[in-house]
């Protein structure tokens, strides 16, 4: 499964340089090349939560997000891809023997999922014959393996189970018609009466089988943070060409340039300072969860519902400061080929997403006070 290298490795630098001139072929295309996410393994995005006891080369949380949210500055979609270096710690939970056939060939593994909606399976003596068709399935494309949702039974308490597939075991439906992340991929998955063995499920969220610091990290909490981040990264991206933009254009009615206008002024600044707040609450708590991981002890209740509620927060006030810039920027923005339009879709996506719905802020307030969450799987 790992690729097998023809050149010199890609250094971060190296690949948002390429990304720069790619990123609106990945958009036409509407998903990211397998070639482009072997130069994403190069740079380790790939490794990033792969046990190091495989070969990988475990980050802390802060450090991939960082990671994340450089790439998303230049491209949402392959941030959105890329952000899924992590999900590697759902496949945590499998046992130890099948993550090490499963990192046999290296530690640079690209898994992808269309969890949702669960589809029935019928158990076997092995397993479960896994039949249906799932959404949403982000840089399948290029991934090694494959998840689909399947239900859970007694022995997952309910909660539902992840079927792992080869790529020719399942067939790609290419339906992708979206305003924002346009190149991430995000097909249908179809998979037609494979039997899978039970030791290739896992339950998503479920205890590891891997005892290093990286799996004691609230698996849920980061799968949201990952996706917030994407949109940080966005909203960085139009804060930089607003500055760059204003300070250098006069208005088409030969009205002075933006950077000499109290309103534009003004409202930028509010929207750095607002979205740097974001910011900073979002990676202050990611600190603190991972200080109490590498202190041994377990994430608190109160810790997890900061870091859920921050990822909420971010997301929705990145998408709400690509909106601010597109107001401040005049008539120049409403062309549908602007940057500014993709930027706009781009940050949406982020927002919409179901761990990052307002209904998070309701669920943290109420472990805040002491209550019980009120979304399943919060925690």
């Amino acid at each position: 499964m790992a690729q097998t290298q023809e050149r010199p490795a890609a250094t971060l630098e190296d690949v948002l340089a390429e990304l720069a001139e790619r990123r609106q072929e990945f958009r036409d295309q509407r998903y990211v090349s397998r070639e482009f996410v072997g130069r994403l393994k190069e740079a380790g995005v790939y490794r990033a939560a792969t046990p190091a006891r495989f070969g990988g080369a475990p980050l802390p949380p802060a450090e991939f997000l960082e990671l994340v949210e450089r790439i998303s500055v230049v491209d949402g979609s392959t941030g959105w891809v890329a952000s899924f270096g992590s999900a590697l710690v759902y496949l945590a939970a499998l046992p130890v023997e099948t993550q090490a056939k499963l990192y046999a060939d290296g530690p640079d593994v690209c898994f992808a999922g269309g969890l949702f909606p669960v589809q029935r399976a019928e158990p076997t003596a092995a397993g479960f014959l896994v039949d249906g068709r799932w959404k949403f399935a982000s840089g399948c494309m290029g991934a090694d393996i494959l998840g689909v949702g399947i239900p859970g039974d007694d022995s997952t308490a309910g909660k539902p189970r992840t079927a792992l597939l080869r790529p020719e075991q399942v067939e790609i439906v290419r339906e992708w018609d979206v305003v924002g992340m346009k190149g991430t991929g995000s097909f249908d998955l179809v998979v037609d009466k494979v039997e899978v063995p039970r030791e290739w499920t896992f339950i998503r969220g479920g205890e590891p089988t891997i005892d290093e610091p990286l799996y004691r990290y609230p698996t849920l909490a980061y799968a949201s943070q990952v996706l917030a981040v994407v949109g940080a990264g966005v909203a960085r991206a139009a804060l930089d060409f607003a500055i760059e933009v204003g300070s250098g254009r006069s208005g088409v009615t030969g009205a002075p340039k933006l950077a000499d206008r109290a309103y534009y002024r003004t409202g930028l600044a509010e929207a750095e300072a607002t979205m740097r707040s974001a910011r900073a609450y979002f990676y202050e708590v990611t600190h603190d969860a991972w200080q109490t991981v590498l202190d041994g002890d377990p994430v608190t209740p109160e810790q997890n519902a900061h870091l859920r509620m921050s990822s909420t927060h971010l997301a929705k006030t990145a998408a709400e400061t690509v909106d601010q810039v597109i107001r401040l920027s005049g008539t120049a923005a409403i062309a549908t080929g602007h940057p500014l339009q993709g930027l706009l879709g781009d940050a949406l996506v982020p927002r919409q997403h179901a761990f990052l719905g307002p209904a998070m802020y309701d669920a943290a307030g109420a472990v805040l006070m002491g209550q019980p969450p009120t979304v399943p799987g919060f925690q």
